[in-house]
């Protein structure tokens, strides 16, 4: 499994959200406002059984909400090793990033053996759908309309092209493994700088030496992604739009895109929050599982979809 490939759409992440939001309207609109605009062949919108579930515990809640919510997966042959929520609150003009971790358990009837009930081998069996159910079903029913898979390594070029990402490194990361695929050599120092390119894949490769394992690393990535972002505002974005149009599978329609655009014009990176699946690590059979825990979760759906107050709407602060 190569690592490079693995981590780099952690960082694609980013771009597939301004893709959406950000892509310069140059079609007329009407018949072509449904035109898919990116690859791909599944529809969440025609195939899920339902958008919102009427069952679930937050019906109402979702259901008055005015909220695009989009599922971001990473593949790395077959597997979602990026699971990610990007919900936009198109009044209010929030966007609130949602990490799953590759490892949630979801136990999935029919399918045997410890890897088959993490919630990133559903993909491979069930595509995008399936794991947009397990997804929603994880997140007490909260609704998806519409996804987008990433494959592309190429970081170190796009990186380069809006002129580096700023990051505080927390420790000095040191690896090398002349073994793996390519070759890992990885050096950079502690403290305050910015990630050129080459820098940034070594960011995003690095896996060792986090405190709290790999949702330490995942916590590091939603922060280098929201710095990326931040970055990607400006002259160079047209250009990123286009690296993401040529390698992005999405439904997400020509009028769609449009209408978020048109919202999204005014878009404060402040108004960007990243949260993590609350729950915590556990092994079952010498499998190691992250299990969600179903309490917090319900009280971090409640706080993305709580009405906005004007004080709030001005001070968008980020959840752990």
């Amino acid at each position: 499994m190569s690592n490079k490939k693995q981590f780099a759409t952690f960082f694609l992440i980013a771009f597939v959200i301004f893709t959406i939001a950000l892509m310069p309207v140059r079609f007329t609109l009407g018949k072509v406002g449904e035109t898919r605009i990116f690859g791909g062949n599944e529809s969440i919108m025609d195939q899920m059984d339902y958008i919102v579930d009427k069952s679930g515990p937050y019906y109402d809640l979702f259901s008055k909400s005015d909220r695009v919510n989009i599922l971001v997966l990473g593949d790395n042959d077959g597997l979602t090793d990026t699971i990610m929520l990007a919900s936009y609150d198109l009044k209010n003009q929030r966007l609130d990033i949602i990490s799953v971790p590759r490892d949630t358990y979801y136990l999935r009837k029919g399918y045997k053996g410890a890897a088959a009930q993490k919630i990133n081998a559903i993909y491979g069996s069930e595509g995008v759908i399936g794991t947009a159910k397990a997804v929603s079903d994880t997140l007490l029913g909260m609704p998806i309309n519409y996804y987008a898979v990433i494959e592309f390594s190429d970081v170190e070029k796009i990186v380069n092209k809006i002129g580096g990402v700023p990051m505080d490194i927390p420790f000095t990361m040191k690896y090398n493994d002349p073994y793996d695929k390519p070759p890992l050599h990885i050096y950079i120092e502690k403290g305050q700088q910015t990630l050129d390119g080459k820098k940034a894949v070594q960011f995003l490769r690095y896996r060792h030496g986090y405190p709290e394992g790999d949702i330490g690393r995942v916590k590091a990535q939603q922060e280098f992604i929201k710095s990326a972002m931040k970055q990607a505002i400006g002259p160079e974005l047209p250009g990123v739009v286009k690296l993401g149009l040529e390698e992005i599978e999405s439904d997400i329609t020509l009028g769609t895109a449009t209408k978020i655009a048109t919202k999204a014009i005014g878009l404060d990176p402040q108004n960007i929050s990243t949260y993590l699946a609350p729950g915590g690590p556990k092994t079952v059979n010498k499998a190691s599982y992250w299990f969600v825990d179903t309490e917090k979760t319900g009280e971090m759906v409640e706080q993305i979809y709580k009405p906005v107050t004007e004080d709030a709407s001005k001070n968008t602060e980020d959840a752990e």
